[in-house]
């Protein structure tokens, strides 16, 4: 139950924040009410926008103070209904958007919780250096939401998910104290690591305010090519051919079944057929090296080698950036594609990557058991493990009864991901569509833990009340 906000709590934060600061206008609030699906609609009786880290800070302790609830909100680009309050005060980061440093020397970059990803990719583009955290959203999706949840995207094989790229992090704590671990140290041996904690926790053990990110060279030689094969279990073979012939030079390998490719040509203007043939399956690759000439050179080998020994049917490499932007533009448009047909069962799961195949093929059985006319789009990010399972309403079916069937449907693919060591979170969190359900792949043990953490921190359970433990 969320605590009604009380005059007292309205004003005071009326009068910290002042003109600008906070909105109660229902035209200003609802992009902030409804994710993009339209799936979780919220509400709030205030939304505040704090400029700095110390009005986060008052903000947080004059709610804390009264027991009055915090959803904090980045981009709203999340997946699971995370950011989306329920009665709660809505916290948006969006007027903390500086990028407060870059240092070419230490290979770090400090961004405010409402810098976009973009404005990162541009602010060490400029530095000449690389920040290699890709997706889709990245014009919207905002440093402070990317660290809460972890994010991965399409170079995680290379460079790790977002907890490999934090060094340090500002963060006010559940009773409106702040924290400054802006630390940009490569190694700190000194006991327990409360950036880590922080770190996809969700903005439930606090908000975090900035980020220490760490920089990368940019490489002068990047290859991408789209290829087309038979099976999930011709692409693991080709991504253990991939790393085995291109020396750690693979960054992206990213599946696409051909129902996703063809929704994508279908519902997305400007997309093209990306090879002359169709296929069942693809995937796309891209390398890259500090040596020029490299990653090209390297991509033409594992391509001829794939073809000589059967793994792949047909590829094409892309002989320039705009090429290149054209395949992945159907890649990137796999989520998007399937918006217009109707309601779908939405999996972000992750197995051992010698088992992708394998869930894949299980999983399609047991969906199709349960729906037998159903469009199954399966895509993702194979090189980590990370598939995207999406189950989209059989064409001129009904969506009503397709999205009764959603909780089973979760079940049966969920069961199947745990059986094979997997998780039913793999980039996205749990937010409040998967917080209860995780319970269920959890030992007690663990819930015991991390509800111990929770309670040691957030007493009062004011931040983000509704999600994780």
């Amino acid at each position: 139950m969320t605590t009604p906000l009380p005059d007292s709590v309205l004003n005071a934060l009326k009068a910290l924040l002042g003109e600008g600061g906070w909105s109660q206008d229902p035209d200003r609030l609802a992009p902030k009410l409804i994710e993009w699906r339209g799936r979780w609609p919220g509400h709030t009786p205030l939304l505040v926008l704090p400029r700095n880290t110390d009005e986060v800070s008052q903000i947080v302790r004059i709610c804390a103070e009264a027991g009055v609830a915090i959803t904090p909100q980045g981009g709203n680009t999340g997946l699971v209904g995370g950011q989306i309050p329920q009665g709660e005060i809505l916290l948006s980061l969006e007027k903390m958007c500086a990028v407060r440093e870059v240092e070419t020397f230490d290979d770090v970059i400090v961004a405010e919780a409402g810098v976009t990803l973009s404005a990162v990719h541009a602010a060490a583009h400029a530095a000449g250096r690389h920040f290699p955290l890709s997706l889709a959203s990245e014009g919207s999706a905002t440093i402070g939401g990317l660290v809460s949840t972890n994010a991965g995207g399409t170079a995680v094989l290379r460079y790790g998910p977002m907890r490999d790229l934090v060094l340090g992090l500002e963060a006010v704590l559940p009773d409106g104290r702040i924290w400054n671990g802006l630390k940009r140290l490569r190694k700190d041996n000194t006991g327990y690591d409360l950036k880590q904690l922080l770190i996809g926790a969700e903005g439930t053990l606090g908000i975090i305010t900035a980020a220490s990110l760490k920089l990368f060279p940019i490489l002068p030689s990047r290859a991408t090519a789209m290829v087309g094969l038979s099976s999930p279990h011709a692409a693991i073979a080709l991504l253990a051919l991939a790393k085995e012939q291109t020396g750690g030079a693979v960054e992206a390998f990213e599946l696409m079944g051909r129902l996703g490719v063809s929704l994508a040509l279908k519902n997305i203007p400007g997309l093209r057929e990306p090879l002359g043939q169709v296929h069942a399956w693809y995937v796309l690759i891209e390398t890259a090296s500090g040596e020029p000439g490299a990653a090209e050179a390297a991509l033409e080998r594992l391509l001829a080698m794939a073809l000589d020994q059967a793994l792949i049917a047909d590829a094409v490499l892309a002989q320039d950036q705009t090429q290149a932007k054209a395949l992945w533009a159907i890649r990137e448009s796999q989520s998007a594609a399937q918006r217009p047909e109707g309601v779908a069962w939405k999996h972000d799961v992750s197995v051992p990557v010698s088992q992708v195949a394998a869930f894949i093929d299980e999983a399609n059985a047991a969906v199709t058991a349960m729906v037998p006319a159903c469009r199954i789009v399966a895509f993702g990010h194979v090189g980590d493990g990370n598939v995207h399972y999406d189950v989209i309403v059989p064409e001129g079916g009904d969506g009503d009864a397709h999205a009764a069937l959603r909780d089973q449907g979760a079940k049966t693919v969920h069961d199947i991901v745990a059986r094979r060591g997997g998780s039913i979170s793999a980039e996205h969190g749990l937010g409040t569509m998967k917080s209860v359900e995780a319970l269920r792949y959890k030992s007690d043990l663990e819930v015991e833990t991390l509800r111990a953490i929770r309670l040691a921190m957030d007493p009062k359970r004011i931040l983000n009340p509704r999600v994780l433990f």
